[in-house]
């Protein structure tokens, strides 16, 4: 539990480096910021409040949970949830929760305040995460224990409610300024696959580490979530070579995590002919889904929506089809002899996930922006968030960028020519 509770930390390192890679080179330090700065603000909102209304006792209807650990009160080493440390398992969540908050940012990239950021984080981490997780995850919440749908690693509670506030909070920010119109190609792909390889490689802590404990079912899990990873980036690339001509570098490593977001709720409940299954689907799915934005309108600059927020659903829905007792220890999908009514089940806590966190993100952000101001202003986004708000850049233009000089070495005797 600890090892996996390191690597679901790296995990938000590793999507600010995936996120980096994605945008324009203007933009590139925001967006690192915008990921690392959440690891902070959602760390001292969870140990302050978040944990214990997530996974204290319920106080009402398997809403939310109460305030008696505020603080972390109550709760010191000898402290145990099952078979875990108390304190371990309270930073095994929180790691849940940081990256949760910044898979969010994935969808405004390029045009938001960052001072608005730093309010949003923290009040979306109280108002909308801590009570989703609950409902899920709590002692007595209704999605799990009134409900009985499944939901194993976070497909409802990560990838569902990010994709969901992501579709809402850009539709408060609006489309970025020549959006349809301007190309906004990844500035660096390297990056780009760097960062999926270090989200692969801290998944298998998310998922495996659900089980909480080293057993068959963490061993379970963590194949599973190999597989579909592999699936859904095969699944990927095949969509591209059929309906473009070219597999890609990028579409191979936005398959590998859409395979893997739809493993997360599945993990712990299918086999591993599900787990190929549910990645494939989610490869190809999803590579569909991130066109929809130009169709439909909506500005979701590094597709939150068609990769988690899809993912997310078709994780969870498919659950219904593959689940077996082998895993679950007795629900069944329908594939495996358990009718239809885990698959209602599933699409219930899908729908409800999915309105709860859209609505409440859409009205925070709105609140946000009436009283900050939510976009960067139009000079800012033109000259680019690192200038204009870190007063950074992310490389050295002046150096290292098309027609500039090459300097010539302090001990050269003779200067070199300028660079065509």
């Amino acid at each position: 539990m600890l090892a996996a509770t390191a690597l679901v930390l790296l995990m938000t390192p590793g999507l600010a480096l995936f996120y980096g890679g994605m945008v324009r080179t203007k933009s590139v330090l925001n967006m690192l910021m915008m990921s690392f700065v959440s690891i902070a603000l959602v760390t001292v909102v969870w140990l302050l409040a978040g944990y214990s209304l997530a996974f204290g006792d319920d106080t009402f209807a398997g809403l939310i949970g109460g305030l008696d650990h505020i603080g972390m009160a109550g709760i010191g080493p000898d402290t145990l949830t099952g078979t875990v440390p108390t304190l371990l398992f309270t930073t095994f969540q929180l790691t849940f929760a940081i990256i949760t908050a910044a898979l969010i940012s994935g969808a405004v990239a390029d045009r938001t305040k960052f001072a608005a950021w730093l309010v949003f984080v923290p009040v979306w981490t109280l108002l909308v995460y801590v009570p989703v997780a609950h409902w899920v995850w709590g002692p007595d919440g209704w999605i799990a224990n009134t409900l009985g749908a499944l939901d194993f690693a976070g497909g409802l509670v990560v990838e569902i409610a990010s994709g969901a506030s992501g579709l809402a909070l850009a539709l408060v920010l609006g489309p970025r300024i020549g959006f349809r119109k301007d190309a906004m190609r990844p500035h660096n792909l390297p990056l780009v696959v760097l960062g999926a390889g270090l989200l692969w490689f801290g998944w298998l802590g998310f998922n495996g580490g659900s089980a909480l404990g080293a057993n068959g079912l963490a061993a379970a899990s963590l194949l599973n979530t190999l597989v579909a990873g592999c699936t859904g980036l095969l699944g990927w690339l095949f969509v591209e070579q059929r309906r473009d001509g070219h597999p890609t570098t990028f579409g191979a490593a936005s398959g590998a995590v859409a395979g893997l977001v739809a493993i997360t709720p599945a993990c712990g409940t299918v086999g591993v002919v599900g787990a190929t299954v549910v990645g494939l689907a989610a490869g190809v799915v999803c590579s569909y889904a991130v066109g929809w934005k130009f169709r439909i309108g909506y500005d979701d600059s590094l597709d939150v929506v068609g990769v988690h927020f899809v993912g997310g659903v078709v994780g969870t829905l498919l659950i219904g089809l593959f689940a077996t007792a082998a895993m679950t220890g007795g629900s069944e999908g329908l594939f495996y002899g358990g009718g239809l009514g885990q698959l209602w089940r599933q699409a219930v806590a899908v729908v409800a996930v999915a309105a709860y966190t859209f609505l409440v993100t859409y009205g925070i952000g709105k609140l946000i922006d009436r009283l900050l101001g939510f976009r960067a202003s139009e000079e800012e986004e033109v000259t680019g968030l690192d200038q204009t708000v870190h007063a950074e850049s992310a490389y050295d233009h002046g150096v290292f960028g098309h027609g500039a000089p090459t300097a010539a070495p302090a001990h050269s005797a003779v200067p070199r020519k300028a660079t065509p």
